[in-house]
């Protein structure tokens, strides 16, 4: 398999935090670049998302929740310090979630709470049904489940070359070849429909053009996961606790698909009023208290009464 090494990272805005531990994690000939901050217990692992972005989507969190537990995250294959495979099955679903598993190994992590982001839902689902033992808990933001989209996502074909492209319609491989960076700018507006949202959408159109659109095309045609009843099987199979945050004015994934993957995996569901696909980015503080006591539950505090504990 051919893959294309991820190019030197370019210099970037200052941290809150900066890692206390770095590497590579190999399979196949890819690697994949992992980040540790961090001790203690538990393992909080940071599943990618999407190729469109990097780990530094995560940014509003990790300063915060390393205070409170070890932190894990990792770029996804196709971005970031990662390779770029140039085969399209090197994007399947379990091709990720193998990397997740390798990521733990390396880090010597048995178990860990998985937090995922859109797409990152498909392989933090394959983690937490197909190896229970890893996984003490699972929290997906913004889920992308075969569940349910938007009508024009869903009649809007992705490699026929189109008449015209407006809204949905650049969600197509042909626009990005020739229009990438217009591409990105449509797609960021509706992830942040937030007022207010510039410096959230001009991160991601910037991590978005750090990978190629020949690669991101990739990334959609080796998806597997499309059967929704096949997906709500796996689901079935989870049997540790489950977080699910949604937005209720998500313009990527409507809410109902985070009501169904909470209903079929048991968990439980919290809608964010007026939140957009990425929540994490634009109201950190609700999420990192939610993830924050999913992931550390803390004993309730004692009662007082007057002259006596």
């Amino acid at each position: 398999m051919t893959t294309v090494q991820a190019p030197a990272p370019a210099r970037e805005q200052t941290r809150a935090r900066y890692p206390d531990e770095e590497g590579y994690v190999e399979r196949d000939g890819v690697r994949v670049f992992y980040e540790v901050y961090g001790v203690g217990e538990p393992t909080i692992l940071m599943l990618p998302t999407w190729s469109i972005i990097h780990s530094r989507h995560w940014k509003a969190q990790i300063p915060y929740l390393a205070r409170h537990a070890r932190v894990v995250t990792f770029d996804g294959r196709g971005n970031g310090r990662s390779d770029r495979p140039t085969a399209v099955e090197a994007y399947a679903e379990r091709e990720f979630a193998a990397d997740a598993l390798a990521v733990m190994d390396a880090t010597g992590t048995e178990r860990a709470v998985l937090v995922a982001l859109s797409a990152g839902t498909l392989w933090g689902v394959l983690l937490a049904a197909e190896h229970p033992e890893r996984v003490e808990g699972a929290v997906f933001i913004g889920a992308a489940a075969p569940f349910g989209q938007h009508l024009a996502r869903v009649t809007t074909p992705f490699d026929e070359p189109l008449e015209s492209y407006e809204g949905w319609a650049k969600y197509n491989r042909h626009y990005w070849l020739e229009n990438y960076r217009d591409f990105l700018e449509f797609f960021f507006g509706r992830v942040f429909t937030e007022p207010h949202s510039t410096k959230q959408i001009e991160d991601c159109v910037g991590w978005g053009l750090d990978t190629s659109p020949e690669t991101l095309a990739l990334t959609v045609e080796g998806r597997e996961l499309h059967d929704r009843e096949a997906f709500a099987d796996l689901c079935r199979r989870i049997s540790c606790p489950v977080l699910v945050i949604h937005g209720t004015d998500d313009a990527v994934r409507p809410a109902v698909v985070g009501e169904e993957l909470a209903d079929v995996t048991g968990g439980t569901f919290v809608p964010m009023e007026g939140s957009g696909h990425c929540p994490h980015a634009r109201d950190p503080v609700q999420v990192n208290l939610l993830l924050r006591d999913f992931a550390t539950p803390r004993p309730a505090p004692a009662r007082w009464t007057r002259g006596r504990r």
